[in-house]
């Protein structure tokens, strides 16, 4: 399997991480969008460090990429994430690697502004729920927002805004799964959330500790 299909797959599987299952949970919109794991497997290995992910990669890892995502909250979804988005000529920095994770956050939020857009245009959509959904359309509106105002503050060399661009979207993302806990519903785009969560994160961690102009 070639790195980039490898990696794409795992990006899907990765939506499935750091959920569980709870007798008190609010009721599923729909029962396809319910987790059904909590851990990450990957040819019949579980993904719970970066070491196992090394492990299975078809070929080698940046050590520097294994560095500065090792020092993420999260570094398996940082490696993810970042890798379809640095070419064998980009220096392995920590600019570099953040610019990768904004793209990251940017393609992630788009495809789940287009998953909740179907929602809301879907006639089986029960009437209560598309308010809701609109909700989500504006939080991701609002991330991808912010991730252009992180790119003109990356341009600029302005650290304070690039700081409160990307600490805004840690902010953003739990509007949407807000919004449906308040409903007392599960909301359908957990999984991917889960996922533009842990990439905001990593995001904040490296424009906050380990980008300097």
């Amino acid at each position: 399997m070639g790195i980039n299909h490898f990696i794409l797959a795992l990006i899907s599987f990765a939506c499935l991480l750091s959920f569980s299952t709870s007798t008190n949970a609010p009721p599923s919109l729909s029962d396809a969008f319910s987790p059904t794991s909590s851990e990450l497997y990957v040819d019949g290995i579980t993904l719970e460090s970066i070491d196992n992910l090394l492990s299975i990669l078809p070929s080698g890892v940046n050590p520097a990429l294994q560095q500065i995502c090792g020092n993420t909250d999260h570094p398996v979804e940082c490696i993810i994430a970042t890798m379809p988005f640095l070419d064998e000529k980009t220096p392995i920095e920590p600019l570099s690697v953040l610019k990768a994770g904004i793209e990251a956050m940017d393609n992630q939020t788009k495809d789940a502004l287009a998953e909740v857009t179907k929602l809301s245009m879907d006639p089986t959509t029960p009437k209560n729920v598309v308010p809701i959904l609109q909700t989500c359309i504006d939080v991701y509106n609002n991330i991808l927002n912010s991730d252009q105002k992180s790119f003109e503050a990356i341009s600029n060399r302005n650290l304070v805004q690039l700081s409160t661009e990307l600490g805004a979207n840690v902010e953003n993302i739990l509007g949407c799964d807000n919004a449906f806990k308040q409903a007392k519903l599960e909301s359908p785009m957990k999984k991917m959330d889960a996922m533009l969560g842990k990439i905001i994160s990593n995001t904040l961690t490296m424009g906050l500790d380990m980008v300097h102009f």
